[in-house]
């Protein structure tokens, strides 16, 4: 881990994020790129009339102000940070941003989103998540300890969730004590049996690793729904983070099918690591 992005709106839960970036970066040796997205519309930034042009200038000058000032931090001390101004219209650019710079996390804070805003709207953080090719981890409070010891990662043991399965044993098995994958059986037509759902776990990890040894980290829940579940489960049983695997729908497929990896990040008070699949 050398790059790590944090999205800045001089908000609470942006701290947030940023004083867990800090933290990641002293023990990685990283640098932290913050990240203030002035949304600016097109027509201020390009326009020629004087006094509107002035009048933009003034504002990109006093949002670095602001920004310096937000970034002027005692836990901040010793750490490698690089400000960024992006004169950006939607959150979804952040992934641009993170591919211009060769980026490997983006940290955001979030207060999460319910009811018609989750629906109709959604959050910046949902935004970036939906949109980025890099792993997103997402903050709700204040992280204490980033050594995250245990992780729940959300599995439905199909063969595309191999990748996701891989990438998350290799960024943390050196440094945490338990994986558990984590099945939510749910009670309509995607039910199944005990029987079923333990030849699915042989039929993964046999696929996965050519070996069952991870059979006894597999975790079945029975739950309404499946971010209820890895929620649910992961508020009970002492794990630290959860990872969840998205495929980053947009337009109508999100709009009818939604995003279980969206809906933990919204739902979930623990740190939420999304994976694109």
């Amino acid at each position: 881990m050398k790059k790590i992005i944090v999205p800045i709106d001089f908000s609470e839960h942006s701290e947030y994020a940023l004083k867990t970036a800090a933290k990641l970066a002293k023990k990685h040796d990283a640098e932290v790129l913050a990240l203030h997205m002035l949304e600016m519309s097109t027509e201020a930034l390009s326009v020629s009339d004087e006094l509107l042009g002035q009048k933009a200038v003034f504002f990109m000058k006093l949002a670095e102000q602001k920004f310096n000032d937000f970034l002027n931090k005692k836990y901040l001390e010793g750490v490698n940070v690089t400000p960024i101004i992006k004169h950006l219209k939607v959150f979804s650019e952040v992934n641009d941003v993170a591919k211009e710079h060769n980026a490997d996390i983006i940290i955001m804070g979030s207060h999460g989103a319910s009811g018609l805003q989750e629906m109709f709207v959604g959050s910046n953080t949902e935004r970036v998540v939906r949109n980025s090719d890099i792993p997103v981890l997402v903050v709700k409070n204040n992280v204490v300890d980033i050594n995250f010891d245990v992780i729940a990662l959300a599995c439905d043991f199909s063969e595309e969730s191999i990748e996701s399965y891989h990438n998350t044993v290799a960024m943390f098995q050196d440094i945490v004590s338990k994986i558990y994958l984590v099945h939510v059986n749910l009670p309509n037509e995607k039910f199944n049996s005990t029987s079923q759902l333990e030849k699915m776990a042989v039929n993964f990890f046999t696929k996965a690793d050519k070996h069952l040894r991870r059979l006894e980290d597999v975790v079945y829940v029975s739950d309404y729904t499946v971010d209820d579940g890895i929620v649910n489960f992961s508020n009970k049983s002492g794990v630290d983070l959860i990872v969840m695997p998205t495929h980053g729908r947009k337009g109508l497929s999100r709009f009818f099918m939604g995003s279980v990896g969206e809906d933990v990040v919204n739902h979930s008070p623990l740190p939420v690591l999304t994976l694109k699949i």
